[in-house]
């Protein structure tokens, strides 16, 4: 039987695909599939037992099957006999609606259907560390300003000019590479494309950085704290949004104030109005709160917000706008879902559209030196149970994202911070054994 995916190994001389779907937690779920059988698989799925991963499922339900996406066919450039491809999730021949691909895929539709192309791009920060995970993995960055570091960089030259050809080689445009403002911390960048595009590019970099990293024998992680005093993994997106054809940006109008049309405002509107409730999603783990609620780092600053406001080009708000027709928002951090991610920014953005939402006050100032001078500003939430409880009270948007993936991963990640707060920790035996 031949099929699109059959075709491509044959012609690449793939011997096996990667079938992957990721789950609610943003954990990559896979089976290994020869050649050989993959037409079958491109037809019916993959099977997977559904409960087994982060998704709301039990023992008893039927199969998930993992339906590949051709489109999304990626050959492994470390490993040339491997393909990976997206896979769309499916239980008895209906699309699994808290899937978070599937989630993207119908937020991208609507978007569609009110003629809205959105188009995003992403910045990646990860720590490259040993291999047990304890420490970074180059002993000699040390700076207490290690940002942009020429020869910290270069230490690690292998691994990031490795995955720069790989990215280079699949044609996804990348443009820069540095050490970022941790030590140990580094962001690699490539072109803006369509949300979905995007989203599974996300999700393949997270994969080719951390077996690149193995293959060199240290460890890749986008954690979003992972050590005490240092800046955290952030994952910055831009936003912009073009016509139906996808050639003209809608956002862009310079007779607008930064400009940004009235069409980019309301849907930086929708994005202001639900920040608290976004964070549940941008933000998805106790970890995550540790940074954008983090005291000054050692190098001066967190580069993560921790009030709800936007600004010009400045680096010190949740959202800014560098430059004409799109927008920044920096609240996202390394843990977050590719696909959620994307589908939380469109659904909150159409919200606003449809609402003609005002983003409010812009603000010019630094806040890191004076964020207590704004007083009408929203805080973000201080643990990832507050922001669980602001998603679950803003209607609109548990509706835009869909009901039964919002009831599935609002029980899940309420299960994930009651196993947190009952975990017992050596800070509490330090803090009150004596009291």
């Amino acid at each position: 039987m031949s099929s699109e995916l059959a075709d491509f190994a044959q012609q690449r001389g793939v011997k096996y695909f990667l079938i992957s779907y990721t789950d609610l937690f943003g954990g990559q779920r896979a089976k290994l599939v020869p050649s050989q059988a993959i037409a079958d698989m491109e037809r019916d799925g993959a099977g997977f037992a559904g409960f087994a991963t982060w998704l709301d499922l039990t023992p008893a339900h039927p199969d998930l099957f993992a339906v590949p996406d051709p489109s999304s066919v990626i050959q492994l450039p470390w490993k040339p006999e491997v393909a990976w491809v997206a896979a769309d999730c499916v239980m008895e021949e209906r699309s699994v609606a808290q899937a978070p691909r599937n989630t993207l895929k119908r937020l991208v539709a609507e978007a569609a259907a009110e003629g809205m192309h959105v188009k995003t791009g992403v910045e990646a920060e990860f720590f490259i560390i040993g291999a047990d995970g304890q420490q970074i993995s180059d002993q000699y960055d040390t700076a207490a300003k290690p940002c942009y570091d020429q020869q910290a960089v270069m230490r690690r030259y292998d691994v990031i000019t490795e995955v720069c050809d790989y990215m280079l080689e699949l044609g996804w445009g990348p443009y820069q590479n540095d050490h970022e403002d941790a030590n140990g911390q580094f962001e690699m960048n490539w072109a803006f494309d369509d949300a979905l595009k995007t989203a599974d590019r996300h999700s393949f970099f997270k994969f080719m950085i951390k077996s690149v990293a193995e293959k060199h024998g240290f460890r890749a992680t986008f954690m979003p704290k992972p050590f005490e005093g240092q800046t955290g993994n952030g994952c910055h997106c831009h936003v912009s949004v073009w016509d139906e054809a996808g050639t003209t940006n809608v956002f862009a109008d310079k007779s607008m104030e930064l400009g940004l049309s009235a069409k980019g405002r309301n849907f930086l509107g929708g994005i202001m109005t639900h920040a608290s409730a976004l964070a549940a999603i941008t933000n998805p783990t106790v970890n995550s709160y540790k940074r954008i609620n983090a005291p000054r780092t050692i190098s001066g600053a967190t580069w993560a917000p921790n009030s709800v406001t936007w600004t010009g080009n400045n680096r010190t708000h949740m959202v800014r706008v560098p430059g004409p027709g799109r927008f920044e928002l920096r609240l996202p951090d390394g843990a977050v879902n590719p696909y959620l991610l994307q589908s939380i920014i469109i659904a909150a953005g159409l919200d606003g559209v449809r609402r003609k939402a005002d983003p409010g006050k812009r603000y010019d100032i630094d806040m890191y030196q004076e964020g207590h001078l704004v007083t009408d500003a929203p805080r973000l939430p201080l643990n990832l149970l507050d922001a669980l409880r602001e998603y679950d009270k803003d209607d609109s948007l548990k509706q835009a994202m869909g009901p039964e993936f919002s009831a599935a991963y609002l029980k899940l990640k309420h299960g994930e911070w009651n196993a947190y707060a009952s975990h017992f920790t050596a800070w509490e035996r330090e803090s009150t054994l004596d009291i």
